[in-house]
């Protein structure tokens, strides 16, 4: 490794320090939930440093798939925050479209890591961010919002801000930009609470009404995905869930469908689609693939609004739903 390698990785690499469940102030449930939440962050900061040292994306690579698979997703989400960082940088070297190219059953994962450097980035820099796939960028918002959540948790969780209005992506549905941002605070808050779904629920539904379809949105995609719940537990989850269960398999199917997408299914994936929308990982995945079909173009929402629905549709056993979807 050489000298510059090394500097940029020291300038650019956050402490891994940040990452610990004490330093945070998060709930403690076990040593179990613990660890894993703590491997998360640290898998995230290898992937992170390891594309802060690296030549380039091909470079990184293999340091980032070493990563054991329940992790490795977040190290290529830590790794595409790290590209995403070095693209606005001067040069443009475009990092993120090669990482892209080369590592696309990682694509929600990377999207999401593209929110992170969003959130440590100045506004002026944000036309330099990589998210060409008018679907997916959303997903961007879901990480900023999951970064704001996790780094600044009084402002997002517990007094339970959000901004008013966010200029990004500029062709966008402007409007819909928190909602995006609250799904990414919903994955937070799964983390916030350690993997303890009792704490999950007493931070979601302290949170308005109208806020809460997203937020449980996003911690169904964060307990599939990151796990860390026994199944009574789940079970429990999904009944205090009442009208917002659908939201959470929604989620789920997300969490379920990265996971496949990589080739990282694991166990706890196969559990929680099992409670949460009462169909194997593949099922899940193919629900979200099957909505995605013949989505209509941006307008008043999104197409990516549109494709939830659709997913929570799917999962909603109420008849008014039935009769809608119908239609």
């Amino acid at each position: 490794m050489s000298s510059l390698t090394r500097l940029r990785r020291r300038i650019l690499t956050p402490d891994v320090g940040q990452t610990k469940i004490s330093t945070r102030g998060f709930h403690l449930k076990d040593e179990q939930a613990r660890e894993r939440l703590e491997t998360v962050g640290s898998s995230f900061l290898h992937g992170y440093g390891a594309a802060a040292e690296a030549s380039g994306p091909a470079e990184a690579a293999p340091s980032v798939e070493a990563t054991p698979a329940a992790y490795r997703g977040f190290a290529y989400e830590g790794a595409a925050m790290a590209f995403a960082i070095r693209d606005a940088l001067p040069g443009r070297p475009r990092h993120v479209a090669r990482f892209l190219a080369d590592h696309d059953e990682h694509v929600y994962m990377a999207y999401v890591g593209v929110g992170w450097a969003m959130a440590r980035l100045p506004r002026l820099l944000w036309h330099r961010l990589y998210a060409p796939d008018p679907l997916l960028r959303w997903l961007v918002l879901d990480g900023y919002g999951f970064h704001e959540a996790y780094f600044k948790t009084d402002r997002y969780v517990r007094q339970r801000r959000r901004p008013s209005t966010f200029a990004w992506p500029a062709d966008g549905p402007r409007d819909y930009s928190v909602r995006a941002i609250d799904q990414g605070i919903g994955r937070a808050c799964w983390f916030v609470a350690g993997t303890d779904p009792e704490q999950l629920v007493r931070l979601l539904d302290a949170f308005p009404v109208d806020r809460r379809r997203d937020l449980y949105a996003g911690a169904g995609l964060a307990v599939c995905y990151a796990g860390g719940a026994s199944e009574r537990e789940l079970n429990w989850l999904a009944e205090c869930a009442g009208t917002y269960r659908p939201d959470l398999a929604q989620g789920a199917s997300f969490g379920a469908a990265a996971r496949l997408r990589a080739g990282l299914v694991l166990p706890h994936n196969e559990l929680a689609t099992r409670v949460l929308c009462g169909m194997s990982v593949s099922d899940a995945t193919r629900v979200t693939d099957e909505a995605r079909v013949g989505l209509p173009q941006d307008d008043v929402l999104p197409a990516y609004e549109v494709w939830r629905q659709r997913i929570r549709n799917a999962f909603d056993p109420s008849p008014a739903t039935r009769k809608l979807s119908e239609q």
